[in-house]
């Protein structure tokens, strides 16, 4: 259960893929099965494997903000960036965190296409935070509103300008020398197992 100190974002559109994806593997599976077992069973893990690499990528990612800073769930793996390591937010090609260990980037963000840039109005750069607006009150096309960079990148901006006006980050102090990072055991080993049974299933 999320708190209400903290805020997930996870791209709507990800989320359906995903499902429909799902959905549309595991009874395709079934009905093959049913319908002829013996020329289906070789396309299970081939199968398996397209609904598990779109999960990965479409489901799981997220950018998830706390108290203790901003946790950016990719593919692979997770990377906790605390408050004070966090520099200054980028959109230009995915919502992107500079930070005293480096830039990450958000693969749940990414940022917008010409066509939605080009669809754009006048709420997508009304009322953002004071630290996306650049000379002459300019806004990149990855910051606005509409796009998942730009909402991701509110969210995270939101947070960071609240703890800079408390003066929580007047005075900041880094206590690791790398981000605390957790690699996706689970998904990388059922993918190259996944990958490994569907060479020999079809193979065979």
């Amino acid at each position: 259960m999320v708190s209400a100190d903290v805020v997930e974002y996870r791209p709507a559109f990800g989320r359906v893929l995903a499902v429909v994806v799902a959905v549309l593997g595991v009874a395709g599976i079934i009905s093959g099965l049913v319908a002829d077992a013996g020329a289906t069973w070789p396309y299970v893990a081939p199968v398996a494997l397209g609904v598990t690499l779109v999960w990965a990528a479409y489901w799981r990612p997220a950018v998830v903000i706390s108290p203790a800073g901003v946790e950016l769930r990719n593919v692979t793996r997770t990377i906790e960036l605390p408050w004070p390591t966090i520099e200054r937010v980028d959109t230009k090609y995915a919502l992107t965190l500079h930070t005293a260990y480096g830039d990450y980037a958000a693969w749940a963000a990414p940022a917008p296409s010409r066509s939605r840039v080009q669809a754009s109005g006048r709420d997508d750069v009304a009322h953002l935070p004071s630290s996306t607006y650049g000379p002459g009150g300019s806004v990149r096309p990855g910051d606005l509103a509409s796009s998942g960079s730009g909402q991701a990148a509110m969210l995270v901006r939101a947070r960071w300008e609240e703890l800079r006006d408390a003066g929580v980050l007047d005075d900041p102090r880094v206590e690791r020398a790398t981000p605390r990072v957790r690699w996706h055991v689970g998904t990388l080993t059922a993918t190259v197992v996944l990958v490994a049974a569907s060479v020999l299933t079809v193979a065979l």
